[in-house]
């Protein structure tokens, strides 16, 4: 796991680092001191914590113009145990809702594992982007997470879409496509 980066193709638009308005401004990362751990296996330095012992995250977009942030996680998304959902809803979506971002792109494919606990923080952040066109998309998650998704409803909350060539996208041509596909959704 300790191989696994976050994307970094982006960097050159865009640090959360580096963003007045972003959570993690101001953050430095180790090349070289391997500290957080999910499973007992360390993760690369890049990942950034968010006060969760079992999933970490790297914001790798945000645009205040167009209102929506893209974020990349790895490890398991435990809200039975750890309320991985409370921590992220309190230390970066509200920040960032009051910095009107209410489109949020996560990428998922990293997410190993999800165990569920009640909804009530995935209500409110849909409560709290909705009156403004937003939504909260789940992209490329693993089949047996997306399985405890849907078992548990969370899918309600988090519309889980498949693309496997983001990569190969800009920022905001990535998030055009998933906008498209989402405005298909609620009409």
């Amino acid at each position: 796991m300790h191989e696994i980066e976050p994307f970094y193709n982006w960097r050159h638009l865009y640090i959360a680092e580096e963003d007045e308005q972003s959570p993690f401004f101001g953050l430095e990362h180790s090349e070289f001191e391997f500290s957080n751990t999910v499973y007992n296996y360390y993760i690369h330095p890049q990942w950034d914590e968010f006060g969760s012992r079992t999933l970490y995250m790297k914001v790798l977009f945000v645009d205040y113009e167009f209102n929506y942030a893209i974020m990349e996680f790895i490890g398991e998304w435990n809200d039975a145990v750890e309320n991985d959902i409370m921590q992220l809803k309190r230390s970066i979506i509200d920040p960032m809702v009051a910095k009107n971002i209410f489109k949020f792109i996560l990428i998922t494919e990293n997410v190993l594992n999800f165990h569920s606990s009640d909804t009530d923080y995935y209500q409110e952040w849909k409560e709290d982007i909705q009156d403004n066109g937003g939504w909260i998309v789940g992209v490329n998650m693993p089949v047996q997470t997306q399985y405890d998704f849907i078992k548990t409803h969370i899918d309600y909350y988090v519309k889980l879409l498949e693309s496997p060539n983001w990569r190969t996208y800009q920022p905001h041509d990535f998030f055009q496509s998933i906008d498209n596909q989402m405005l298909r959704f609620l009409d």
